[in-house]
């Protein structure tokens, strides 16, 4: 039975908080804690965009100087869900997440059909879709480790403010915000960015066991403050997570300038 968000205790911060000198450092570090959480047949929540690029090079890195049959093990047992996808876009576009996950570890790790799920931004019905998503992401008996960026308005997969803690899997509107963020895939025209996607919601991140928050350079140091130092509520819908008692957070210096350490 996956836990109810509402049942989580409120953390005093920082605590499990991490601070490494570089990206690369953040990276390695991240990649170690998936490591190990692939070695033991964990169901992964993963994410995509541009601060896990050296996250996964630290994995691929890491997988491949494997021997092949402790290494093939490994992979037939892999498990993950992603947490979200552009509606409109299927793995054959070079811009959806479905690609950018192939490009990252499902093809250079070849990584058995079937293993790493992500939404069908195809589907026929997207809310429909998003039903499924989530009872499959439950029938698999929840997740075992949610790596997550933090976007610049404070959202965690695509669960734009405002957002409560109890939001499900679902299709949503990408903000503004969001699309200008997210451009530089789309030739820097946030026009062209998706209108919608289908994201996990707060609910089964906060139902995941253990939650894992990258956070990297000086333009996330203020929204990071915000999410772990400031009231939770819905304008920040990162500041839930404050909400989860296996949570830790691996940032930058750059990142970590905003926050009060004492």
């Amino acid at each position: 039975m996956i836990a109810s968000p509402a049942s989580l205790a409120t953390l005093t911060w920082p605590r499990q908080l991490r601070v490494e000198a570089s990206v690369d450092a953040v990276a390695a570090h991240v990649a170690e804690r998936l490591f190990q959480a692939l070695e033991q047949a964990a169901v992964l929540g993963l994410a995509t965009g541009r601060t896990m690029e050296p996250v996964y090079a630290a994995l691929r890195q890491r997988l491949m100087a494997l021997p092949p049959a402790p290494l093939a093990l490994l992979l037939s047992r892999w498990r993950s869900f992603n947490l979200d996808e552009y509606v409109g876009l299927g793995g054959d576009d070079p811009r959806s997440f479905a690609a950018f996950m192939q490009r990252q570890l499902a093809g250079p790790l070849q990584v058995p059909a079937g293993g790493l799920q992500i939404p069908d931004g195809c589907a026929a019905d997207p809310d429909a879709e998003a039903r499924r998503y989530g009872a499959a992401v439950i029938a698999a008996g929840g997740l075992d480790l949610q790596l997550l960026g933090l976007g610049s308005n404070g959202h965690v997969g695509f669960n734009e403010p405002p957002c409560g803690p109890e939001a499900p899997c679902r299709c949503l509107e990408l903000s503004r915000a969001t699309r200008e963020q997210n451009a530089a895939a789309f030739g820097g025209d946030p026009a062209a960015v998706p209108e919608r996607a289908i994201s996990l919601g707060m609910a089964e991140i906060l139902a995941s066991r253990r939650v894992l928050l990258v956070v990297t350079g000086a333009a996330k140091a203020q929204i990071l403050r915000r999410a772990l130092q400031d009231p939770p509520c819905p304008e920040v819908p990162a500041s839930w997570l404050q909400h989860h008692p296996q949570l830790e957070v691996v940032v930058d210096q750059a990142a970590a300038a905003g926050l009060e350490l004492g």
